[in-house]
């Protein structure tokens, strides 16, 4: 803490009258009081502006004279700062002097009176008692000056470790920036070793489907016995629907399969699936089901559903190499995360995951199994299914004690329609009722000429196109056609759904069917315009019932309605 200075201590006296200001001076310094003594107001003022600890006046000092610098001098004082004066006044009791006394008290603040004659002890201690208080009063501005030094310090500290903490910062966002750009590097090495997994993996189960085909063809050639072509006819149809059924799982995968969920009875729908299942299973499993007698509809696409459901039913037979029981469950799971849904399960007796097998189960391209025994796809597709329709996909395994794996499906609050699915539809009858003409408009030459056949098949007469542009100029000719087959994506700037938009307003009424092996954005259009979407690839039995539901909307084929 800061000591006063010398002047800070000092006495100051005015007494104008006689030897009052020197025997008072004399007196105080033997009481060990420094005085200085000033002759005048001016004087006076001079020396508080130097420095005082307190002041002794006499009142004649004051009177009469114009006090207003002195009186600023007190109002300027520094918060802590209240100066002792200490006044001699006289007995005098008029009333202008006592009003004056008044205002001096007012304009002065910290005065004492003392009314001469005094005693010397009376006016030694006054004044030591003055000098004290303004001794407290030094003390007061040390604090002061010492909190104003703490609170610059501290300002000074806290804007030093503002400006590190804003170095800090920045390096830690230029840390982050870099994190993200290596995450990025790290996520394009993934891809990029997924993209090999991948291409390695269908390439090689597309290789195989390829060589079936492409070897029965050959074989077929080659062969007079009908038993012969029969197997290798349908090794190759079989070839075919597996690459379909690949393709159909990348797609799935990705979430661009178009999904046209409906309302279903899954009681019903997998059910029905029961020769399928028995057919893919072997022997030696056995598939159990067991349906809550209450249970919900739900919403979903009913042919993915059922790949879902085929796909967990392979890997569950995958998993019990020495056979066991599937046990397809399902039961009402009300209000999960505030929806109501239905949980499908499929629960095998297999030999189960380890948790770091779990982990990956869902991801893309991630298999257990041994090269060109699956492509990884197969979990991936049912996750996707599953998230795609609204819901969630669950799994809990343990080493020997088996895998279940659930779907959870949105509740539908609609009835299930009468479906059943198309297997074989009786051409002969249906080129007897199919009469009439196609405009076909394909840019594919194979895949047109294959087309044409199967139409001829059907009992069509053919007219083909390559683009759109040729499709509206024949129809232009007044050529008379009965029904418009037409690709999506096509070249020359206008594709499948424009070409029906046009078609319907040249010639109203006129029914268009489009194909598409892979257009979602163009599919969505599709049946936003109301016009039916028939997948490739497709089979002579599936373009019969969709040209049959386009011409005539609601036509029923021995019993069973199209699901395009």
């Amino acid at each position: 803490m800061a000591e006063p200075d010398q002047n800070d201590a000092r006495v100051l006296v005015s007494a104008p009258i006689g030897r009052d200001a020197l025997t008072s001076a004399t007196l105080l310094q033997q009481a060990g009081l420094p005085a200085v003594i000033c002759g005048d107001l001016d004087e006076l003022l001079r020396q508080l502006t130097l420095g005082a600890a307190a002041v002794l006046v006499a009142e004649e000092v004051l009177f009469g004279k114009n006090m207003k610098s002195l009186c600023e001098w007190i109002e300027r004082q520094g918060p802590w700062s209240d100066i002792p004066f200490v006044v001699l006044t006289s007995r005098q009791q008029r009333t202008q002097v006592s009003k004056w006394r008044d205002g001096l008290v007012s304009g002065l603040r910290n005065v004492t009176m003392l009314e001469r004659p005094i005693q010397s002890i009376t006016l030694t201690s006054t004044m030591h008692a003055a000098v004290r208080a303004r001794l407290r009063q030094y003390e007061v501005r040390s604090l002061l000056e010492d909190r104003e030094r703490t609170a610059h310090d501290l300002e000074a500290l806290v804007t030093l470790r503002t400006s590190e903490l804003e170095k800090a910062n920045t390096e830690l966002r230029a840390q982050m920036a870099e994190r993200v750009r290596m995450e990025e590097t790290v996520r394009q090495a993934q891809k990029i070793e997924a993209l090999g997994q991948l291409t390695g993996g269908i390439a090689h189960d597309f290789n195989n489907l390829l060589m079936v085909i492409t070897g029965g063809l050959d074989m077929l050639g080659r062969t007079t016995d009908p038993n012969r072509k029969k197997v290798l006819i349908d090794g190759m149809r079989q070839a075919a629907q597996r690459g379909a059924g690949l393709t159909r799982q990348l797609l799935t995968f990705s979430r661009r399969q178009s999904l046209r969920p409906q309302t279903i009875d899954i009681a019903r729908q997998i059910g029905g699936m029961q020769t399928l299942l028995d057919r893919s299973l072997r022997g030696d499993v056995h598939v159990a089901l067991q349906f809550a007698p209450d249970l919900w509809p739900v919403e979903a696409d009913p042919g993915e559903l059922e790949f879902a459901v085929l796909n967990l039913a392979v890997n569950a037979r995958d998993a019990m190499p020495a056979g066991g029981t599937i046990t397809i469950r399902a039961d009402n799971a009300p209000d999960q995360s505030g929806k109501d849904f239905v949980r499908l399960s499929i629960i095998d007796t297999g030999s189960g995951m380890s948790p770091e097998v779990k982990a990956h189960v869902f991801e893309p391209f991630f298999t257990t199994k041994e090269v060109g025994k699956g492509s990884g796809l197969g979990l991936a597709q049912v996750h996707g299914f599953a998230l795609q329709s609204g819901g969630a996909i669950q799994i809990e395994s343990e080493i020997g004690c088996g895998t279940k794996v659930s779907i959870l499906l949105p509740r539908s609050h609609a009835s299930p329609a009468e479906t059943n699915r198309l297997d074989e539809v009786d051409l002969q009858g249906v080129a007897a009722r199919q009469r009439g003409t196609v405009l076909l408009v394909e840019d594919d030459a194979e895949v047109s000429a294959l087309v044409t056949g199967m139409l001829s098949e059907l009992g069509f007469d053919v007219v083909r196109t390559a683009n759109a542009a040729a499709a509206l100029g024949a129809l232009a000719d007044g050529r008379h056609v009965d029904v418009v087959l037409s690709d999506i994506m096509m070249p020359g700037g206008m594709d499948g759904v424009a070409l029906a938009r046009q078609i319907r307003m040249r010639r109203p009424g006129l029914p268009v069917l489009l194909t598409s092996g892979y257009a979602p954005a163009f599919q969505s259009a599709a049946i936003a315009e109301g016009v039916q979407v028939l997948s490739k690839p497709y089979r002579l039995n599936d373009l019969a019932a969709a040209l049959a539901e386009a011409r005539q909307p609601g036509l029923v084929l021995n019993e069973a309605r199209v699901e395009s």
